[in-house]
Formats: C-alpha cells, sequence, structure tokens
C-alpha cells in the first residue's frame, strides 16, 4: 500500500535528536556519531520500525542504525521508536534514523566502518531479471556491505518470498560468505532470537512460511 505523502514529515524527523540528516558527513566515523566504541549492527530497509525498535531499545550495550528511503515510512519509525524506549523507561541514545538509497550505502558507509551485523527483513523481490541486481541480496550489494561488515560479521535475512531466498542462498555463496544458519520454516525451527517484523506478523496470520538465514563473512 502507498503511502499518502506528508510534507510535515521531514520537519518532524529533522527536529529528532536520532535522526541523522547529513548523512555523508559521517563516513568512516559512525562510532563518533554515536560517541562510543560499542558495535554497530545496521537494518536495510527498516520500514515502519516494529523490528529495529524493540530490537535496540532491549540492547543498550549496541549502536544501532536504521535505513529507509521514505520520510513517510521514517517517520511511523521514529513514533514506534520512541514508544518502545519510552516502556522500557529509556531515551534512543543507542539507535539513528537516517533516509538514504541504499544502493548507494557505499557513499555513506566505507572500510573503517566496523558494521558487526546487518539485518535484512522482506526487501522487495524484485522478479524482473533486469531488476534483479536491484535486491539487497544481490552479489552487487553483498560486495558494497563486504567493505564495511566486520571480520565475521553477520547478515541476517528474512523473507516470505521463495525463489528470493533460493537465489540469495547462491548470491551468499558467489559473494564469499559461510551460511551458518538457514531454514525455510521460521516458526517451526526452534530458533530463539526472533523479533517479528509488522510484515512477518501479516504474513504469517496469511498462513506464508517466514524463511531465514544468517550469512558470516569469512
Amino acid at each position: 500500500m502507498r503511502l499518502r505523502k506528508k510534507p510535515w514529515a521531514r520537519p518532524t524527523l529533522e527536529s529528532c535528536d536520532f535522526f541523522v540528516i547529513n548523512t555523508q558527513e559521517y563516513i568512516g566515523n559512525w562510532n563518533k556519531v554515536f560517541d562510543n566504541s560499542n558495535e554497530i549492527h545496521l537494518e536495510l530497509g527498516c520500514g515502519k520500525g516494529g523490528f529495529i525498535s524493540k530490537l535496540a531499545s532491549s540492547k543498550p550495550d549496541i549502536n544501532f542504525i536504521a535505513i529507509d528511503i521514505k520520510d513517510e515510512v521514517l517517520i511511523l519509525a521514529k513514533e514506534k521508536i520512541e514508544q518502545e524506549y519510552s516502556l522500557k523507561n529509556r531515551k534512543p541514545t543507542n539507535i539513528k534514523l537516517m533516509a538514504f538509497e541504499i544502493m548507494l550505502i557505499n557513499k555513506i558507509f566505507n572500510q573503517y566502518d566496523r558494521i558487526n551485523k546487518i539485518y535484512i527483513n522482506f526487501c522487495n523481490p524484485w522478479y524482473k531479471n533486469h531488476h534483479k541486481a536491484r535486491r539487497l541480496t544481490h552479489p552487487n550489494q553483498l560486495n558494497q556491505y563486504k567493505k564495511f561488515l566486520s571480520l565475521n560479521g553477520e547478515i541476517l535475512f528474512k523473507t516470505d518470498d521463495a525463489p528470493l531466498f533460493n537465489d540469495s542462498i547462491k548470491y551468499f555463496e558467489q559473494s564469499g560468505f559461510k551460511i551458518n544458519y538457514l531454514t525455510w520454516d521460521l516458526q517451526t525451527s526452534g530458533y530463539e532470537k526472533n523479533i517479528e517484523t509488522e510484515h512477518e506478523k501479516m504474513f504469517l496470520e496469511e498462513g506464508c512460511k517466514i524463511m531465514f538465514l544468517i550469512a558470516e563473512k569469512i
């Protein structure tokens, strides 16, 4: 469903303490944005923020960056983050939101940014052959992530789309990643660290199975 344009969204985001405005200024220096040397985890395509708000608010000793492209989505993520942190009586000091085109991620992260985990949840499957390079798990993208993902760093990938999952397994292997965990049915797999996203809940209600893997940079 297409979100209605919200002209007030960008000014509201820019007034938010945890929204990063000048993203490209921090390339190679993201630890300084958090003013500590804690691990940094990154969500690509955070959507309405249901996943990252729960994860980041429960792990105060890890820094989180969440990226999406549309202000209309990020404003909802901002509100969700504020709600989750309020429930835990904490301020959102270990999370940053930003609006950026993920295809161009090498313009905001480089080899000096040691990202320890990357989360990719329910990304666009881009079925047409001439569009597949836009997939967030395509080798073109994985090779960009490898530049700033730490050695033994992990990419955690979830989808309800079997063709995308099948292709992504090949993508990770072709790009030199080691797949340490893989399941075609996350809910019955016994994996205990899962945090459901908004899309995940919807797909489960429709009877869909969720596929999940963890790939390690070696």
